[in-house]
């Protein structure tokens, strides 16, 4: 397959008044998405997933790294550029209600897109929308309703309608699922399923809840203070993973059987997240592992090489061989 988007030593770092360190919400991430397949973000709260995103997007401007783009990059884009690749690059947030203009009826909403965008001008324009309204499941007359009107569920499908609007090729789907219940995720979820196989779209899909991220996703990246610390694909990362961190989140993972969840071993952290501004020094994960040795607060970790397409950081793995830059 080939990459659609690669990702080199992306750096997000906040600048604090008065001379105070500045935040590393992204602090060299590596990683690349095949076109067609989906790439799952994952990690707590404070990570750095959604801040990565928005900065593949250029919608925050990194502070180093480069994003490549079917061999462009995005990073070196001036803001007219950027605006014109828009119409392959998109996102839907995570709260729909929020992202929606709550003045303009849905027709105008999806039709906006069309028009900062030239597209389906005209009497072209009104079928696209219903064309568009369509193909997420939404009726027609809907239209004429506004976001005030629409329940969790039908506001996210309008959020997918409007990336949709512009024939996009990657969508970063920010927790697009979290705020909506149970019964309605997984109808999106099975949404966004079918239309990647219907319009060959690449995912990035941000999110905190490892049951959904194992449904929809062919690779799956753990952040954790900015950084991947483990990356493989989903068999192997839900199977064995390899990390500590990335052990301690499946373990969190409800397990739907009462005799098999009650015998399980778990992993419990303790501790908060560090303070990005002020990282540890070593491993960045060394003050909440459960088996950090000294060693841990001197070195910090490179990927190990597990099998092909399955790395992870922790020098308490057994090194057998370093993958090539990704």
């Amino acid at each position: 397959m080939t990459a659609l988007l690669e990702v080199e030593g992306l750096y997000v770092h906040f600048q604090q008044p008065g001379g105070a360190p500045p935040i590393k919400a992204v602090d060299g991430v590596n990683f690349k998405v095949e076109r067609g397949q989906t790439l799952g973000l994952v990690g707590e709260s404070g990570c750095g997933k959604s801040t990565t995103g928005y900065a593949l997007l250029q919608l925050i401007r990194p502070s180093g790294g480069r994003v490549m783009y079917r061999g462009q990059d995005l990073c070196a884009l001036d803001k007219r550029e950027i605006r014109h690749m828009r119409r392959k690059l998109q996102i839907i947030f995570q709260d729909a209600h929020a992202s929606l203009n709550p003045r303009m009826p849905i027709g105008d909403l999806v039709g906006e897109a069309l028009d900062i965008h030239r597209l389906f001008p005209g009497k072209a324009r009104a079928p696209r929308i219903r064309e568009l309204l369509d193909l997420v499941g939404l009726p027609a007359h809907l239209a004429e309703r506004y976001p005030h009107e629409l329940s969790g569920g039908q506001a996210q499908r309008v959020a997918i309608c409007r990336a949709l609007a512009v024939e996009p090729e990657l969508i970063v789907c920010d927790e697009p699922v979290s705020a909506l219940d149970v019964s309605i995720q997984a109808q999106v979820v099975n949404l966004l399923q079918d239309l990647q196989e219907r319009l060959g779209l690449t995912y990035i899909f941000i999110s905190h809840d490892l049951s959904i991220v194992r449904h929809i996703s062919d690779q799956v990246a753990v952040m954790y203070l900015g950084k991947v610390v483990e990356m493989a694909d989903k068999q192997s990362i839900y199977s064995s993973p390899s990390h500590p961190y990335t052990k301690a989140l499946m373990s969190a993972v409800p397990v739907p059987d009462p005799d098999a969840e009650a015998h399980r071993q778990r992993t419990i952290l303790t501790g908060d997240l560090p303070n990005p501004a002020n990282p540890p020094s070593g491993c960045t994960f060394r003050t909440r592992c459960p088996i950090a040795i000294e060693e841990c607060a001197r070195v910090e970790p490179q990927p190990t090489f597990l099998k092909p397409g399955h790395w992870a950081k922790c020098i308490r793995l057994k090194e057998s061989a370093r993958p090539p830059r990704t």
